[in-house]
């Protein structure tokens, strides 16, 4: 039994780190340069592995150099591979980020060359019935649905991490999430509600918990017990070096809470100090956080 199963995102990143983002035709010194994987699906399954969770990845990898680096991450890491699809077609995200302000802002240059994202029939659905938690991205929709629905009739909590509605699919994926968490800027597009406690509330229809994050000003929650109330937990104050990857932190560390069985707000504080302590280090996946570190935080 696994604690969490993912079938979306993955990528491998180059991180440019700079003091200012130039103007159109200008130059801007590179202060450090280096490579990480990354994707929504894979950052979230590396942080709760890094937390102790019992991860798997069962999407769709190549046979390219790039396929490879996020295989041996994966690898390194120890999350179960069993049930990775290879596809000649298939390839990771391949983006370029320039981190600038101490880290506090980034711009994202994503290459999509290959096939990416969940497969449309892919895992066999016992793989699926086989985790505590199933999580979802938006990339691939056709089989983030399938999968969901098959979690969903078997009992399995779905937590999604839903960027883009392009999909056609979009719908009926976010209609088969219990466990929703939205950036504020994805919210806000969603509800063309600007204000976070009415997004959350308008997203919540249906659902168990659903989760706006709102960065440094912590995060506005509905849970269905209470459908009408708006809660607000506050965010972790740390030393920010970069922001990159830290909601999808936030996701893994959420999921993890799920898996383990933790009443709601203490999924929550696991989740929020994730996130923050990847915060304070370079990169998506290399500064996501033990459990032990996670623990002296909440202490």
């Amino acid at each position: 039994m696994f604690d969490m199963l993912a079938l979306g995102v993955c990528s491998v990143d180059d991180l440019l780190y700079v003091d200012v983002y130039p103007p159109a035709n200008g130059k801007s010194r590179v202060n450090h340069a280096e490579r990480q994987c990354g994707g929504l699906s894979a950052n979230a399954l590396v942080a709760a592995a890094r937390l102790g969770a019992r991860c798997a990845f069962a999407g769709q990898l190549g046979a390219d150099p790039l396929s490879q680096t996020v295989i041996n991450n994966f690898s390194a890491q120890g999350i179960d591979l069993t049930h990775l699809k290879r596809d000649p077609s298939a390839q990771p995200v391949h983006s370029t980020i320039v981190i600038s302000d101490g880290g506090k802002a980034r711009a994202i240059f994503p290459y999509r060359p290959g096939n990416y994202g969940a497969p449309d029939d892919w895992p066999a659905p016992d793989v699926i019935r086989n985790t505590r938690v199933l999580f979802v991205d938006h990339m691939g929709a056709r089989g983030q649905a399938r999968a969901a629905r098959i979690a969903r009739e078997a009992g399995i909590p779905v937590v999604s991490d839903l960027e883009r509605d392009e999909s056609p699919r979009f719908a009926e994926l976010n209609g088969l999430v219990d466990h929703a968490i939205f950036s504020h800027e994805f919210a806000t597009h969603l509800t063309k509600q600007p204000d976070a406690t009415q997004a959350v509330l308008q997203l919540s229809q249906g659902r168990a918990v659903t989760i706006v994050t709102v960065g440094e000003q912590g995060c506005f929650v509905v849970d269905a017990t209470a459908p009408d109330v708006v809660q607000h937990v506050p965010a972790f104050k740390v030393e920010v070096v970069d922001t990159t990857g830290c909601g999808d932190c936030f996701h893994g560390g959420y999921a993890y809470g799920l898996a383990l069985g933790l009443p709601l707000m203490a999924r929550i504080r696991l989740a929020a100090a994730t996130a923050a302590l990847k915060a304070t280090q370079r990169g998506g996946q290399a500064g996501c956080p033990t459990m032990t570190q996670v623990q002296t935080l909440l202490a």
